[in-house]
């Protein structure tokens, strides 16, 4: 879509003729079948990206952005720091867009977007376009009423404060050395494979199972951080979707603890654009 406003057309249109239909943003979170997805992918990172420059505060001292959803996470953490806000320091790493995050609900190193959202537009089930906020989206662990409902997020507002720069560069820094020396960013993955279970963390779960390093064909769990399935080359979409099973199995039998997905599958029959 060259706009928002073009968006529901394209949907409306899908929709019309039977055809299945998929929104992509930057599709970080995502594992595509082998034999690809019969429907039509409309994605929002390719022009959907302008971005408002901070308001002035209102009565309660907050600022406010306004982006489009194909915005990067990480370009709004950036233009926040150069405005010197906080509240989105979590967000510079993760490799999503705006309207990604919202679906979602993303966070890390204890931020979440339901904490930052003010509101975002939408469109509904019906294609109807309306704004909501964090309480009437749902936005729960990793999920929301835009996931679990079908909506689609064409933009959003978010809510930060006045900070120091300084603090904020260096909090920003501080998480991006953390996520480099945990996590497996020199191969390719789809992010944290799985959610958290209420109570554990499925990282130490899968390690605790004995499956560190477990390969089947090119994808492995990752020997670095368990709670990453890697593509150590040339592993499909297959391999990786096995290897989950599998690990889902183990810890399973293990511990009687069902690790949920947290990569969303696109194209594997019943679990198509889930």
């Amino acid at each position: 879509p060259a706009d928002t406003e073009t968006v529901r057309p394209v949907l409306l249109a899908c929709r019309e003729a039977g055809v299945p239909c998929f929104i992509l943003g930057n599709g970080s979170n995502l594992l595509v079948s082998d034999e690809g997805f019969r429907g039509c992918v409309v994605r929002l990172d390719a022009n959907l990206q302008k971005t408002g420059t901070p308001e002035k505060p209102d009565a309660g001292g907050r600022f406010r952005i306004r982006a489009q959803a194909g915005t990067l996470l990480g370009r709004l953490a950036a233009l926040a720091r150069e405005y010197s806000l906080t509240g989105l320091e979590f967000a510079s790493g993760i490799p999503g867009t705006l309207g990604g995050a919202v679906t979602m609900n993303a966070g890390a190193y204890g931020g979440e977007m339901r904490q930052v959202l003010r509101q975002a537009r939408v469109l509904d089930g019906d294609l109807t376009e309306r704004t909501a906020g964090p309480e009437e989206l749902e936005m729960g662990y990793r999920t929301s009423l835009v996931k679990t409902g079908g909506w689609v997020v064409l933009e959003a507002e978010l809510e930060l404060a006045a900070g120091l720069q300084e603090e904020i560069a260096a909090r920003m820094e501080e998480l991006r050395q953390a996520r480099t020396e945990k996590q497996p960013l020199e191969y390719p993955s789809a992010g944290s494979t799985f959610k958290r279970p209420e109570g554990y963390f499925a990282g130490k779960l899968i390690m605790d199972a004995g499956l560190r390093g477990l390969c089947i064909g090119g994808a492995q769990v990752s020997e670095k951080h368990c709670g990453f399935i890697i593509n150590r080359g040339g592993a499909t979409a297959e391999d990786v979707r096995r290897l989950m099973e599998t690990v889902q199995q183990r810890v399973f039998q293990a511990y009687g603890i069902l690790l949920e997905p947290e990569v969303r599958f696109l194209g594997f029959g019943d679990a198509q654009a889930r």
